[in-house]
Formats: structure tokens, C-alpha cells, sequence
């Protein structure tokens, strides 16, 4: 069972050695643990770092593309060297590295695809006030839109199965972490949380330049996100409330016309009808949508195929792997006895 910790960088020589030497070297359960960075086009000697302090794998990127992107960089990588699971972590040590055991078990014990570190929000007390409250109402909103029970949804610390990583795909520009809860859920992966311990911040963080920003982007992100996965939904919704809105002046108008007032309210007419056809051209554009999704989970499931079938090749010779039957296993074991 090979166990590989990937953490996306981005400008982290000064925090990332503390980080590094925090890390497990031996798990239960756990044959080999090797550490995966990606270096999202850091500007400081982050990679470098990472080399003295015995990375097994480094992902470059030119420029920085963001969290997102570095995140499936890295899944990509680890899933290419071969991981069974792969742990997720920060940079700037905000998780404590003996925790990835506890976070690994549940996955070794065949009881969840994948696993969520949840800090303890409410009782932190490295978040304030604000922040508690704002991380438990998008965490809310979050298990609401995936269906899931993760209660700490903006968490990094995670640990992916194999087969789980595999039908993972982020697509969003800014965060992996509300997209990648409502893609699992969607897709009915089986996905728990685990209580983590947290340190505390060393530096602001480089996702988000405020809050309002965080916000805006997490919103936009959750709501693609579910739109991705359930555009009839939401375009027969919103069709159905501009019609219903239309629906008002309409009857406004036949009012006045059934009592022979209708002459000076055409307007109410005229913006009724045009709601209306608005939300009947939502709801054509929503059964667009949802054959569009349905070919794009085509497209997913041809991904998790080839990604199978590359799990069977052999990487000298570029033939499938042959299966060993069971007398051969028995007999290689034997000869590694003696």
C-alpha cells in the first residue's frame, strides 16, 4: 500500500521545512510514504528546499495557476507514481502532520472514499469569531448542495482513494475544495470527516487577498459546481421563478381590462409576457444543459476507464500486465522465503 502526501506550494521555502519534518515516515497499514510538492510558479526557492529536505517527486508549474490547478497537478502526478491514497496538506504547517494516520484509516479500512480533517470550527481557537461563523455557513451550504455530512467543508487536509482520485476533475480556477465535496457527493462516493488538529496561522493566506473576495469566489464556485452536475434543476428553477413573476402583471392587467381600464395598462402586459417567455427559454436551455451533462459524464466515465487501463500497463514495454495466477503468486512468495 503506497501512501503519497502531495502539498501544493506557492512561495513556501520559509514555512514549508517546518511543514516536511512534521510529516509521518511510517503508518500502520502503510508500506512506503513518499512526498509529492507542487510548485505552483513560486518566485523564492521553494523547489530547491524541497529538494534538500528529500522530496521523492517535485511538479512544476511555469507561472501560477492556482490552488486548484496545483491541487490536480498533484493528483495526476501521485496517481502516475503509482498511490494507493493520497494525502492533501498545507504548506504552512496549519495541519499537524501526525494527524495523517488518523486521516488514512477509514480509507485503509475500505469504510470511506474519501476523507475530510474537520478542525473543529466552532470550538477552534485559532478562528475567530467571524470566521467560526462564516465557515460554518458555508460548510452548511456546501453539505446542503452535495449531500453529503462534512462539516468542515473548506478543510485541505484529506485523504483520496485510488479509485476515488481517478474520478476526481477540478475544473474551478480558484479552490478544489467545495467543488471537489459536490462532485463526490454527486457521484455518491462515500465521504467522512475525521476530527484534525490545527496550528496556528503563520501568514495570511495567498488564496484570497479578503474576505469579500473569498466569498465571492467560493460562491461562484459552489454554484457552478452544482449547476454542473444539476443544470435541469437549476434552469427549470429559475425559469419557473421569472414565469411566476411574469405571471403577476399579467393578472394585473386582465384585472383592469375586466373592468374596462385595460387601455393604459399594456406595459404590465407587454413586461408579464416577456418574463414569461424568459423563463420558458430558461427551462429549454436547462434540457440543453442536462444533455450536455449527461455526455460529459460519458466523458468522465471513458477518463476512469483509461485511467484503469493505464493502472495495467506496463510503463518498460507498453503492453498490459500480465495477471499472475494464484500457483505463480504462491510460488514467488516462496522463492522470496528462501
Amino acid at each position: 500500500m503506497k501512501l503519497i502526501i502531495q502539498i501544493p506550494c506557492f512561495n513556501e521555502a520559509e514555512s514549508l521545512p517546518e511543514t516536511l519534518v512534521a510529516l509521518p515516515r511510517q503508518i500502520d497499514g502503510i508500506d512506503t510514504i513518499e512526498i509529492l510538492i507542487i510548485d505552483d510558479g513560486s518566485t523564492d526557492n521553494t523547489s530547491d528546499v524541497a529538494t534538500r529536505f528529500g522530496v521523492h517527486h517535485i511538479v512544476r508549474h511555469r507561472t501560477n495557476r492556482g490552488l486548484a490547478a496545483a491541487f490536480q497537478s498533484g493528483i495526476n502526478r501521485a496517481l502516475a507514481e503509482g498511490a494507493d491514497i493520497i494525502v492533501n496538506t498545507d504548506a504552512d504547517n496549519q495541519y499537524e502532520g501526525r494527524d495523517i494516520g488518523k486521516l488514512v484509516a477509514p480509507v485503509l479500512a475500505g469504510d470511506a472514499d474519501i476523507v475530510v480533517g474537520d478542525r473543529g470550527v466552532r470550538n477552534n481557537a485559532h478562528f475567530g469569531p467571524f470566521k467560526r461563523l462564516l465557515q460554518r455557513f458555508g460548510s452548511a451550504t456546501v453539505k446542503r448542495l452535495s449531500n453529503t455530512h462534512i462539516t468542515d467543508a473548506v478543510s485541505g487536509f484529506r485523504a483520496i482513494s485510488r479509485a476515488a482520485a481517478q474520478k476526481i476533475n477540478i475544473t474551478s480556477s480558484f479552490s478544489y475544495t467545495t467543488e471537489m465535496l459536490i462532485q463526490a457527493g454527486r457521484k455518491r462516493m462515500a465521504i467522512v470527516s475525521v476530527p484534525i488538529r490545527t496550528n496556528g496561522a503563520v501568514r495570511p493566506s495567498r488564496l484570497f487577498k479578503s474576505v469579500p473576495q473569498f466569498i465571492t469566489n467560493t460562491g461562484a464556485t459552489m454554484i457552478r459546481s452544482y449547476a454542473m452536475y444539476n443544470p435541469l434543476k437549476v434552469f427549470v428553477l429559475a425559469g419557473a421563478v421569472s414565469a411566476l413573476i411574469g405571471v403577476t402583471p399579467i393578472i394585473r392587467f386582465l384585472y383592469f381590462y375586466a373592468i374596462g381600464e385595460g387601455g393604459g395598462h399594456i406595459q404590465s402586459l407587454v413586461i408579464g409576457g416577456s418574463l414569461i417567455v424568459l423563463g420558458v427559454v430558461a427551462i429549454m436551455f436547462g434540457a440543453v444543459a442536462d444533455l450536455v451533462g449527461r455526455n460529459r459524464q460519458l466523458l468522465e466515465q471513458t477518463l476512469e476507464r483509461l485511467h484503469k487501463l493505464e493502472d495495467k500497463l506496463d510503463g518498460k514495454t507498453g503492453f498490459i500486465k500480465p495477471v499472475k495466477t494464484d500457483i505463480e503468486k504462491d510460488m514467488l512468495a516462496e522463492q522470496k522465503r528462501a
